[in-house]
């Protein structure tokens, strides 16, 4: 039975898992780095606050054991941390992801602007999504030469292929619209 933790927690439990650091653990700040390096992508990565109390929450579970005193403490994941990683992969539903996105609130609403304006809305968002793909594109070619099946990082470079396809998505998406909102402009002249 998995443990009825959030999300953040086996999010930062997982984290420390990757085997670089596994021995010596990370502190919160390092933590906080790799989460803000990693999570960015597909998961919102959490304020140093609360990298903090989940590290309090996992470490009362058993789950990670603390090492060292102030900012140098540093977490490590125990075999009991692992077991419920594996039981939460197990048995926990995937779960649908929830579709926050500002831009497409704002285009709902788009009856309040005008056409130039989410015509510049989305050509801004494409530059956005260009230039997250590219920091994507960074990480997934450092990646490369670790990423083979059995290795470390091969299952983060499988998310990072699938952020470059969201982002190739999302930037047609963005495109399609763009050439739909300026064919109704053509049509009102």
């Amino acid at each position: 039975m998995s443990q009825d933790l959030p999300i953040t927690s086996y999010a930062l439990l997982g984290l420390l898992t990757f085997g670089d650091d596994t021995d010596r653990g990370l502190t919160g700040y390092e933590l906080k780095q790799r989460a803000d390096f990693t999570l960015r992508f597909y998961w919102v990565s959490p304020a140093m606050s609360q990298v903090y109390s989940e590290l309090r929450r996992l470490t009362d579970a058993g789950l990670v054991r603390p090492s060292g005193e102030g900012r140098g403490t540093t977490y490590a994941v125990t075999d009991a941390g692992r077991e419920a990683l594996r039981t939460w992969l197990r048995e926990t539903p995937a779960g649908f992801p929830v579709f926050k996105h500002p831009v497409a609130l704002r285009l709902m609403i788009g009856h309040l602007s005008d056409g130039d304006t989410l015509r510049t809305m989305l050509e801004g968002y494409v530059e956005e999504v260009h230039a997250a793909r590219a920091d994507l594109r960074e990480v997934r070619t450092g990646l490369e030469g670790v990423d083979a099946p059995g290795e470390a990082f091969h299952h983060p470079s499988l998310v990072a292929d699938w952020g470059l396809a969201h982002f190739d998505s999302e930037i047609r998406i963005a495109r399609r619209l763009l050439a739909r909102l300026g064919e109704e402009a053509e049509e009102d002249h």
